[in-house]
């Protein structure tokens, strides 16, 4: 059967998916709560998240699961670091609760291929694709689950130890996952009349 210009195989139309991507929304640490997902079942989100554009098949990044233990061990490192280099109550107390709070935590690890003929700039956009899609399968298996940074991603005296980063390495995000305990309010979204150009010729 042929179909209308502008219009779509309907047999091909995933309107769960579409309505799912419509209303999506990040659940901070603070709202998680146990369980988090077992290894069977983040196995299959990140599986998921593998599965991105990567232009040269180089897989420039990779995945470091922090479970509970690791994360509170995280916690009092993150603490002591602050200590050591003075920093702000308010700002360490952000970063130290990212890991206290959270049930489970998948840190993104941008991985690029250095000699690769391939841009750095796309290998850095496969990463953040990575990331979404990490974010969206645990949404979308019924977790909730948010993608933050801050100072324990950003601040390589921290980070590097932390993570066992290479030279090269750095993190992209940390993806907290857990059983939400609350859902957020909705915030504003962007104006779609500030930010779409039709070019019709």
């Amino acid at each position: 059967m042929d179909f209308p210009e502008g219009t779509i195989n309907p047999a091909r139309r995933h309107d769960e998916t579409l309505r799912f991507l419509a209303t999506r929304r990040s659940r901070p640490p603070k709202m998680l709560g146990t369980p988090a997902p077992d290894r069977a079942a983040l196995s299959e989100m990140l599986k998921i998240a593998a599965r991105v554009p990567d232009h040269g098949k180089l897989t420039p990044w990779r995945f470091v699961v922090l479970e509970k233990p690791a994360l509170e061990r995280l916690a009092d490192e993150a603490a002591v670091f602050a200590a050591t280099h003075g920093m702000e109550d308010e700002a360490a107390a952000k970063g130290i609760g990212q890991f206290a709070q959270s049930p489970l935590c998948v840190a993104l690890i941008a991985a690029p291929l250095v000699d690769a003929k391939v841009p750095g700039i796309e290998q850095t956009l496969s990463v953040g694709a990575a990331g979404m899609q990490l974010l969206n399968a645990a949404l979308a298996a019924g977790w909730g689950a948010a993608w933050l940074t801050g100072w324990l991603a950003h601040d390589r005296r921290f980070a590097a130890p932390a993570f066992g980063l290479a030279e090269h390495e750095w993190v992209a995000g940390l993806i907290h996952i857990g059983t939400e305990a609350k859902a957020p309010p909705e915030r504003p979204r962007p104006d779609l009349n500030t930010i779409v150009t039709w070019v019709e010729a």
